[in-house]
C-alpha cells in the first residue's frame, strides 16, 4: 500500500510538472518576434538603454515588446528618475588630452617660472591658475619668489604623483552618463572637485526604466526560447509551397492587450436635454416650438417688461443687426400698448410711459424660453383649457464668461394654463420633477420676476450635500401678461429652470464651461445620464 501511494505521488508530481512545462510552452509560442528578441536581453542587463544596445532594436520596438511582456506577467517595468552624471564639453577633452593639472606636472622640469611651466605644458590662462590650485592642494609643487619672478619646482610628493593616476583622473575614465547614487567614496570625492570646475560634469535629472523578470520568465529561459521563424499569418505563397508544414504557427494571443475603441455616442448635455424631456411628456405636457430669433415685442413687451428696463440694454441682450427689426402680431397690439402705458383693463396702472413700437420691433436672440409660453398662451382657446406645456431650448444672454456663467445655456420652461389651478399645483409639479432628476424634495420661496405675481425662487434638497440649493424661478403669470393674450384672466403657472445647473450635481462638475469644452476624453469616460 505504501508503495502504491508513494508512486501515486510520484505520478501526480510528474503530471503536474508535464502540465506546468506545456503551459510554459504555449506561452513561448504566442512570443512575439519583438519579444523574443527582448526577452534573452532582459536576463542580461536591467537596463532599457543597454537592451536597445543588446537587441539592436529601436526605442519604440523594445517599449512595445517590455509593455506585451509585461501583460503575460513575464516581465516588470518600473519608470524610476534618478541624478546622472554626464560629461561637459571641457570633461571630453580633458578625457583625450589629460587634465590642466597633469599637463602642468609633466611638464615641469627642475625649477622654472609658471609661463614657462604653462607654455610647456599648452595650458591656458585660465586653466593655469586651476592647475596651480589643484597641484598646491596636493601637496605636489612648491612656488617660491625669486629674482622677482614666480618660480615653480615638483615636491616628491609631486613626483610620486608623476608615476600614479589622480582620483579626478580615474573618475573620468569611467562610462558616463553614471548614475551619481552608486559612487564610492573615493568616486565621490573625485566628482566634488570635478563639478566645482567649469564645464567639466554636470549632473541631470533622468527618468530611467529598470526591467526585471519574473519568475515565470526565468522559467522560460531555463527552458529556452526556440530561435526558428514563427509563421505570422498564414498567406497563399505559406500554402502553395508547403511551408506551413515545416514550420510552427504562432500562437494567437487572445489576452493581449488591445486599442480601446470607444463608439460613437450621444454627447452627455443631449442626453441629459432628451431625459428632461421625457419626463415632462410622461407628465402629459406638450413640447412648445420656437425660433431662436425673436422681436422684443414677444421676448419682453409681451411678458410686460418695461422698455426701459436694464434687461434691454445690450450689455445684456444680445440684438441682431440685420435685419434689425420684425413685424409685430396686429392683434395683440393695442392691448400689450395699453398694458404697458396704463394697465389696460387688468387693473394696473401700467408704467406710466410712451410704449414705443420701433423698440418692439427689434429682433433679438431669444433671452428666456418664456417667450414661448407668451406666443403660446396667445393661441390657446376656452376649449382648449387645462393645458400643459414644456420646452427645452437655448437661450442667450450677453454675459461674461466664467465658472458660472455662460452666454448660451439651455433653459427648461413649464406653464400649466388652467381655470382651477394654484400653487399648491405648481410646487406639486416642481417635486414630480425634481424627483425624477434625483432630488427628493423641492421647496419654494418668495422671490420677484417681472411677468409673475407671485414669484418664487426654487429650491431643491441635495441628497449627499445635505442642504438646498437654488435651481431656478417659478410663479403664476401676472394678469398684465395673460389678459391681452387670451383676452381674460386665467391662472398660469410658471417656471424656468437652467438646465446647465441641475446636471452640473449629477456629473460633479464644478466649471460650467466643462460641459461644451469637447475633451474626447471626457466625453467617452464620464458617465451615461440615468435611466
Amino acid at each position: 500500500m505504501y508503495d502504491n501511494l508513494k508512486f501515486s505521488t510520484t505520478f501526480i508530481n510528474i503530471t503536474y510538472k508535464t502540465l506546468f512545462l506545456m503551459d510554459i510552452q504555449k506561452l513561448i509560442d504566442k512570443l512575439h518576434p519583438l519579444e523574443r528578441k527582448v526577452l534573452p536581453a532582459i536576463g542580461k542587463s536591467g537596463s532599457f538603454d543597454e537592451i536597445v544596445k543588446i537587441t539592436s532594436l529601436q526605442d519604440v520596438e523594445v517599449m512595445r515588446a517590455l509593455q506585451w511582456l509585461k501583460n503575460k506577467g513575464i516581465a516588470s517595468v518600473k519608470d524610476e528618475s534618478r541624478d546622472m552624471i554626464l560629461l561637459g564639453n571641457n570633461g571630453t577633452r580633458y578625457i583625450k588630452k589629460g587634465l590642466p593639472e597633469r599637463r602642468l606636472l609633466n611638464a615641469i622640469d627642475g625649477t622654472m617660472t609658471i609661463d614657462e611651466a604653462a607654455e610647456k605644458a599648452g595650458i591656458s590662462k585660465d586653466e593655469i591658475n586651476i592647475a596651480l590650485g589643484v597641484l598646491r592642494r596636493k601637496a605636489a609643487i612648491e612656488i617660491k619668489k625669486q629674482a622677482g619672478q614666480l618660480k615653480i619646482s615638483i615636491t616628491q610628493q609631486g613626483k610620486s604623483l608623476k608615476d600614479r593616476e589622480l582620483l579626478e583622473e580615474q573618475f573620468l575614465k569611467k562610462q558616463f552618463p553614471l548614475e551619481a547614487g552608486s559612487l564610492t567614496d573615493e568616486e565621490r570625492f573625485a566628482y566634488k572637485e570635478l563639478v566645482k570646475r567649469k564645464n567639466i560634469l554636470k549632473t541631470e535629472r533622468v527618468k530611467t526604466k529598470d526591467v526585471s523578470l519574473s519568475d515565470l520568465g526565468k522559467k522560460i529561459l531555463e527552458k529556452g526560447i526556440e530561435t526558428e521563424d514563427y509563421i505570422e499569418r498564414l498567406t497563399p505563397a505559406i500554402i502553395k509551397t508547403g511551408l506551413w508544414k515545416k514550420r510552427k504557427f504562432r500562437r494567437y494571443d487572445v489576452e493581449i492587450n488591445v486599442p480601446k475603441i470607444s463608439g460613437g455616442r450621444r454627447h452627455f448635455v443631449d442626453q441629459a436635454v432628451r431625459y428632461i424631456k421625457s419626463i415632462w411628456l410622461d407628465m402629459g405636457f406638450e413640447e412648445m416650438k420656437g425660433t431662436l430669433v425673436q422681436t422684443s415685442f414677444w421676448d419682453l413687451d409681451a411678458l410686460f417688461v418695461p422698455q426701459d428696463h436694464p434687461a434691454r440694454d445690450e450689455q445684456d441682450t444680445f440684438y441682431i443687426r440685420d435685419p434689425k427689426y420684425g413685424k409685430l402680431p396686429k392683434a395683440f397690439l393695442k392691448q400689450v400698448k395699453a398694458t404697458h402705458e396704463n394697465g389696460w383693463k387688468t387693473g394696473s396702472k401700467g408704467w406710466q410711459s410712451k410704449w414705443s413700437e420701433d423698440k418692439a420691433r427689434e429682433n433679438l436672440m431669444r433671452t428666456h424660453t418664456t417667450v414661448l409660453s407668451a406666443q403660446t398662451i396667445s393661441r390657446l382657446k376656452k376649449e382648449d383649457l387645462p393645458a400643459k406645456f414644456f420646452s427645452v431650448k437655448r437661450v442667450y444672454r450677453n454675459e461674461a464668461l466664467s465658472w458660472k456663467h455662460l452666454f448660451e445655456f439651455i433653459q427648461v420652461e413649464g406653464i400649466v394654463v388652467d381655470p382651477d389651478a394654484n400653487f399648491k399645483h405648481l410646487k406639486g409639479y416642481l417635486q414630480n420633477f425634481f424627483a425624477k432628476m434625483g432630488f427628493p424634495d423641492a421647496r419654494v420661496r418668495p422671490g420677484h420676476f417681472p411677468y409673475t405675481e407671485p414669484s418664487a425662487e426654487v429650491d431643491v434638497w441635495h441628497p449627499e450635500k445635505k442642504e438646498w440649493i437654488e435651481l431656478g424661478g417659478s410663479g403664476i403669470f401676472r394678469p398684465e401678461v395673460v389678459e391681452p393674450m387670451m383676452g381674460e384672466q386665467v391662472p398660469v403657472l410658471a417656471w424656468g429652470l437652467g438646465m446647465e445647473r441641475s446636471i452640473m450635481e449629477y456629473y460633479g462638475i464644478k466649471d460650467i464651461r466643462e460641459l461644451y469644452k469637447n475633451d474626447l476624453k471626457q466625453l467617452r469616460e464620464i458617465k451615461t445620464w440615468m435611466k
